[in-house]
């Protein structure tokens, strides 16, 4: 795309604050460009939606719900919305401006990826649609380039244009009738009736996970309708078929993912991110086969296999391949290159099964033939010589319509005429539901109840028989309840054990998230600190619950403190938390108030643990004898008695009498034991 090829739009400034630059990006409904935000002087990214397309107030109004919707999301892999406005007709978005690439050019690039670095890009995915499944939204259009790669390493989800509150409206067509999404990571439910909730972004999810491993996407056709076809009746293919070698439990997470019966998918975003985490943690342990967590991703399921989608419980026309189409209604937006498979589409319709826009047969025989065809299977004409010479004639014909009456009535009654229509009761009280049956001579009768995110506790989720099946005139319907969604309240954890702690979570069908160790003086190794969310918050079935566990007590590092002043090292040593002790005793080489020793002097030890410091009172001091005087023998008996060491020297007075005349140092004078004195003779 030339992105500064001519375009009216770039040097315009709307609502006066944004300056339009260079073409980043078109789709089906707006055009996004760089632009300049003059108020704050930054760059941001602006989403400007098509000339003609504001003056449909449905297009509009969802175009306004992507600024709704995605400024309700703080999360650091969602691309943030700054701003909305409409500037005399031109209705934009700002957002962040991320500079760099799509998951579609890493793709097109380095597919088929190693598993490893396959689940480490859709990890942050998974991460930002779990935090709009969180809020109450659905993301509807999760593809990779709807995944930005940053310059500088960060990914981030973008588009949340087809996100919709989740609510009893999103269980009818998406947006009055008109299917969203981009063909190849639709979910077998949004191409059969535009239902869609948490697990077909899951789904979207699987398949981006899939075309990452192998470099392919799972189903390929020449026309979207073929594509869509497959999704509804093919299984995604193991990764492993076309990159042998991987591990089984990687096949296995990404048909649990991309199960066509949404029941075996997970949940949400945030189950299938706990998934991928285990099965990260088995590749970084260089497990090649791990059966039990295959078996656990495995899909499994409990019904019919003949009922490969557990949401098509009423009878509905079946896709026809597009290679026996005459007409397909598909309008495509925004699709200038690549395959048509891969294009953004509006289909108009309920969905491609029926309804308006659905796939016609290309022929079709006509309504009648006329009389004269001279291929005609009718009665030969009765010649017209030929007498009528039969008296019973008319009595047998009346007969014969007699009995055809008869049996004409008995097969109508037997066949049609002693049933009528299960009304339609879904999303209704109990109380309404049964006065809708009862009034239609129909028995009511509660049959089981389920756990429903989208259909409000004590209202029908389903019939037995369903809507608008035929049932007999004194028939019973059964009707299933509503419990209203399924929430488990997190347990008190705080004090278990690590183990106990899964244990306890998993009997309340949640799960461990991540675990995080932290030292704590009073709290054992592996006893639970805290969770996160907190005792006694609801949560859905599976959602994973992050722990904080003890380390223990943090060992601290022992520092060396011989030789310092004895106050300085007490004092860093009672800051670090040990218990300090102090002797003194003489040193004749440390210094006074220095230390002469420490134990222990290295390694590490707890807090309040002691530590023991010798300090040096110095040398022991003598004093010097009087000698003056006295002869050289008798002077140095008393000065070695005093400890010393006696040296002698002739006086400058010397005539060899051998007294003493005096000592250096004098008498009287302190020294160390074992100084030298020396002597001065005469």
């Amino acid at each position: 795309m030339d992105r500064n090829g001519p375009d009216p739009m770039i040097g315009r400034v709307l609502d006066r604050r944004y300056r339009v630059g260079p073409r980043i990006a078109r789709g089906g409904m707006a055009t996004v460009y760089e632009a300049t935000d003059l108020r704050l002087d930054r760059v941001c990214a602006l989403k400007i939606m098509h000339t003609g397309l504001g003056d449909d107030d449905d297009f509009a109004a969802r175009f306004v719900r992507e600024a709704r919707s995605a400024a309700k999301l703080s999360h650091p892999h969602v691309v943030a919305v700054f701003d909305q406005g409409d500037d005399d007709g031109t209705l934009f978005l700002a957002m962040e401006y991320i500079p760099g690439h799509t998951l579609r050019d890493l793709i097109r690039k380095e597919a088929p990826m190693p598993p490893r670095k396959a689940l480490t890009l859709v990890e942050p995915v998974l991460s930002a649609l779990a935090a709009a499944h969180q809020a109450g939204m659905i993301h509807r259009d999760v593809k990779p380039e709807n995944v930005l790669l940053a310059d500088d390493g960060r990914i981030k989800v973008a588009d949340f244009g087809l996100a919709r509150a989740v609510s009893a409206e999103t269980q009818h067509t998406a947006t009055g009738g008109v299917l969203i999404g981009t063909v190849s990571y639709l979910s077998p439910e949004l191409v059969v009736d535009g239902r869609a909730d948490a697990r077909s972004d899951v789904y979207a999810a699987g398949v981006i996970l899939y075309e990452m491993l192998t470099g392919r996407k799972p189903h390929e056709g020449e026309s979207p309708i073929q594509v869509a076809y497959k999704h509804v009746h093919e299984d995604v293919p193991p990764p492993s078929e076309l990159v042998p070698g991987l591990p089984p439990y990687v096949d296995a997470l990404v048909a649990r993912a991309t199960a066509r019966d949404r029941s075996l998918r997970p949940a949400d975003a945030q189950v299938m991110l706990q998934q991928v985490r285990r099965v990260r943690g088995a590749l970084d342990q260089g497990v090649a086969d791990d059966p039990e967590l295959t078996e656990d991703l495995t899909p499994t399921r409990h019904t019919d296999p003949a009922d490969s989608i557990d949401y098509i419980r009423e009878e509905a026309p079946t896709i026809v391949p597009a290679a026996a189409a005459a007409t397909v209604v598909a309008a495509r937006h925004g699709a200038s290159h690549g395959d048509a498979s891969d294009a953004d589409l509006d289909w108009e319709g309920t969905s491609v099964l029926g309804g308006r826009g659905r796939v016609l047969p290309a022929d079709r025989p006509s309504a009648s033939r006329g009389p004269s065809s001279p291929d005609s299977d009718g009665p030969p004409s009765p010649s017209p010589g030929r007498p009528a010479r039969r008296r019973r004639g008319p009595l047998l014909l009346a007969l014969v319509l007699v009995l055809a009456t008869v049996v004409g009535v008995t097969g109508w009654y037997y066949g049609m005429g002693r049933y009528t229509t299960t009304p339609g009761v879904i999303n209704l009280s109990a109380a309404q539901a049964e006065e809708k049956i009862e009034a239609a001579g129909l028995g009511f009768e509660v049959g089981e109840r389920a756990f429903s995110e989208t259909v409000t506790a004590g209202s029908v989720i389903s019939t037995d028989p369903a809507a608008g099946t035929n049932i007999l005139k004194d028939g019973t319907v059964v009707v299933t309840l509503s419990r209203g969604p399924e929430r488990y309240e997190v347990p008190v954890l705080r004090g278990m054990t690590l183990e106990e702690a899964e244990r306890a979570l998993g009997e309340s069908s949640l799960a461990v998230g991540g675990v995080t160790e932290r030292f704590h003086e009073r709290v054992a190794e592996g006893v639970v600190l805290s969770s996160d969310p907190r005792t006694g918050r609801e949560l859905k079935r599976g959602a994973a619950v992050d722990l904080v566990v003890s380390k223990g007590r943090r060992p601290i590092r022992v520092p060396d403190l011989t030789g310092r002043p004895v106050e300085s090292a007490e004092e860093q040593l009672r800051e670090l938390g040990f218990e300090v002790t102090v002797t003194s005793e003489n040193h004749d080489s440390v210094p006074e108030g220095d230390v002469i020793s420490q134990s222990p002097s290295s390694g590490r030890l707890f807090r309040g643990e002691p530590v023991e410091l010798v300090a040096s009172k110095g040398p022991v001091m003598v004093e010097v004898p009087k000698v003056q005087g006295v002869g050289i023998a008798e002077a140095t008996q008393r000065l070695e008695d005093a400890g010393l060491v006696v040296e002698t020297e002739r006086s400058e007075v010397y005539v060899g009498l051998e007294f003493v005349v005096k000592s250096d140092p004098g008498e009287g004078s302190m020294v160390p034991a074992g100084s030298t004195v020396t002597l001065f003779l005469v």
